[in-house]
């Protein structure tokens, strides 16, 4: 499938405009296309303008709230609910981890869950916004199920993803984003998208079976066998269960019931290094940090050592500079 390379603002201009057409208000659809540009601009094109068409589908299907009444309740001096009366997960979530990081400016830590929510992108996004006030910043979500669990054969999970960012102080801040099956769902579809094959251990078809033709994938795989499905059913326990949220196979279905509200959970932390320890030597030992796994001989086959985030971070910069590489089918879309 052709691509074609645009500049990123454009992507964002069209997208918002996209939204606002479908009847989402001008503030939310800002800050959905922002965050979806987010992920463009960082070459993880599965989250980024590749979801407007879907987004918008499900808004004029009923799915998605586009006029939502966001509300947020303290329960603690560290401690909240945001209710996001079925909207844009983009968001909701913005506004669940700004209220931790308000918390965790005060009082060390901030602790956000957020419930009656749908798909909120990237992540990494939200954990990055932590770090700009120099917290530590954990993000976690579910999904409706799509991955099998280690030693299973039937999907119960979702890909459910985690995210942490950290800030140093001269270096970029530390950010994993990583989902817990071995890869995202977003990455099928695309590949799918672009007529390309999957690298196998991706997916699985109907008998469990590896595959490499994307449109043949029933079921994803967890990272890591037992461990990514042990820290699968964590994030489910933390952005579904303590959200008063469904789990697992009783999460509605993202690209199936169009009309049905999501009803997702999120879980959002941000935390003080002051609180803790004496800030500045927290960032320098960041930058330390960094820097000293970079120097690690590369083992063979690899250029160097990179640290999670890195990769992701370069993108940014080159793409801000030459433009993201999006599919041509999408960018077609946003024109119409």
């Amino acid at each position: 499938m052709a691509t074609v390379k645009v500049p990123f603002e454009e992507v964002e201009s069209l997208i918002e405009k996209k939204l606002i057409k479908a009847g989402v208000s001008a503030e939310h659809a800002a800050k959905v296309a922002q965050i979806l540009i987010h992920a463009d601009l960082r070459g993880v094109n599965s989250h980024g303008a590749l979801r407007t068409e879907h987004y918008i589908n499900r808004l004029e299907a009923g799915g998605i709230n586009p006029k939502p009444e966001i509300s947020f309740k303290p329960t603690g001096p560290v401690t909240g609910i945001v209710d996001g009366d079925d909207g844009f997960g983009h968001v909701i979530a913005d506004k669940a981890m700004g209220h931790a990081i308000e918390m965790a400016k005060e009082n060390g830590v901030g602790m956000v869950t957020a419930m009656n929510s749908s798909h909120c992108g990237a992540l990494s996004y939200f954990v990055q916004e932590a770090t700009k006030h120099n917290l530590i910043g954990i993000a976690m979500t579910h999904t409706d199920k799509i991955v099998v669990p280690f030693g299973g054969k039937e999907a119960f999970l979702g890909t459910n993803p985690i995210a942490y960012g950290v800030p140093a102080k001269s270096e970029k801040p530390f950010i994993l984003d990583m989902a817990t099956s071995n890869v995202a769902l977003g990455k099928i579809l695309q590949h799918k998208e672009e007529g390309k094959e999957i690298p196998l251990g991706w997916g699985v078809d109907e008998q469990g079976a590896p595959v490499t033709d994307p449109a043949k994938v029933v079921s994803l795989s967890p990272f890591g066998g037992p461990k990514g499905s042990g820290l699968s059913m964590i994030v489910d326990i933390f952005s579904g269960l303590l959200a008063g949220m469904a789990f697992g196979p009783h999460v509605n279905k993202m690209y199936d019931d169009l009309d049905k509200k999501r009803k997702l959970g999120h879980y959002f932390c941000a935390i003080n290094p002051s609180f803790f320890t004496d800030q500045e030597n927290f960032l320098t030992q960041m930058d330390a940090m960094i820097q000293e796994i970079r120097e690690v001989p590369p083992a063979e086959g690899f250029a160097s050592v990179l640290v999670p985030g890195e990769i992701e971070q370069r993108n940014e910069e080159r793409n801000k500079e030459t433009g993201v590489q999006i599919a041509a089918t999408t960018y077609n879309y946003l024109k119409a």
